[in-house]
């Protein structure tokens, strides 16, 4: 068996991971259905691949990927909390709108980045393997964003975030601005969805105005396997719990494309894997009580 495959899943979960902590934040602390995230990612790869082409540094052009995100964050938390418009339809609204933003950015919808310099190159320089290099880069920056959240979220501006999406009510009425909560957790987690792009597409060698279709239901299976896997009610658990989801979720679509499926099908195992999760609390449920009804029955008969 091919292990250079699964070396390559376990990458890109790391990569992805950052994605999956900003629909996480949203998602779960938050409880914003954030569909920003479709956007948000391609306009971080559009950014930085554009930036890199016109001979910006990669690391800059890196970092500048996620202000942008911030920025599609703050339109999305705006036109919720100013206009009261729905969040789901705030998310749709700009998801649909940066579609148009991100080919203006990238001047076509395909944009290659073949010999042009990449993050991980800076990595390579030390004398490790180019794959090597992505894969120590990749889990540096998960572990580093993991720490940051969980310093951010222990914070008196990151619980009272935590506390609106909890119960937005009462911390109205304690004299929190809620509104201002959601904006910046908008923007916090569409800055990390868009670094989240800016790497991928490095590591790719392209952006592609597609690649951000479907992202969010990928980010919510990642969520809720890790959820299932180690589940509690510490924070650091729950930010690792998030990261092990997303590179175990690569790790099932790497082993679904060797199996010989398509990878049209895809989608239709990413829906498999959610509907699992999601109903795995329901037969865990089911199978206690069988059990209990197992134990009182030889209890009768005893």
């Amino acid at each position: 068996m091919n292990l250079t495959v699964f070396y390559g899943a376990v990458i890109l979960g790391l990569l992805y991971a950052l994605m999956v902590l900003g629909v996480y934040l949203t998602f779960r602390i938050l409880n914003f259905p954030d569909l920003t995230v479709d956007g948000s990612i391609t306009l971080g790869a559009a950014v930085a691949a554009s930036l890199i082409i016109s001979g910006v540094n990669p690391v800059v052009a890196t970092l500048v990927a996620p202000l942008a995100g911030a920025l599609a964050g703050l339109v999305t938390g705006t036109l919720h909390t100013k206009f009261s418009i729905p969040p789901l339809l705030a998310g749709i609204l700009t998801m649909i709108g940066l579609y148009s933003i991100n080919l203006r950015i990238m001047g076509r919808p395909n944009l290659p980045l073949l010999r042009q310099p990449v993050i991980f190159e800076y990595v390579a320089r030390t004398g490790l393997t180019m794959r090597n290099s992505e894969f120590i880069l990749s889990l540096c920056v998960a572990l580093l964003f993991i720490f940051i959240l969980y310093y951010f979220l222990n914070t008196e501006t990151g619980q009272a975030l935590r506390a609106t999406g909890d119960n937005e009510v009462m911390m109205r009425s304690l004299g929190v601005n809620t509104d201002r909560m959601k904006i910046v957790g908008l923007g916090i987690s569409n800055a990390l969805v868009a670094l989240c792009g800016a790497l991928v597409a490095q590591y790719q060698g392209f952006a592609d105005i597609s690649m951000g279709i479907g992202v969010i239901i990928a980010g919510l299976a990642s969520v809720i396997v890790g959820e299932v896997l180690l589940g509690s009610s510490r924070i650091i658990v729950w930010l690792m719990a998030v990261v092990l989801g997303s590179v175990l979720y690569r790790l099932i679509i790497a082993v679904v494309l060797r199996l010989g499926f398509q990878p049209t099908d895809l989608k239709l195992f990413t829906a498999v894997i959610v509907t699992i999760a999601l109903i795995s609390p329901f037969i865990k449920s089911y199978l206690e009580k069988l059990r209990e009804r197992y134990r009182e029955k030889n209890k009768l008969k005893a």
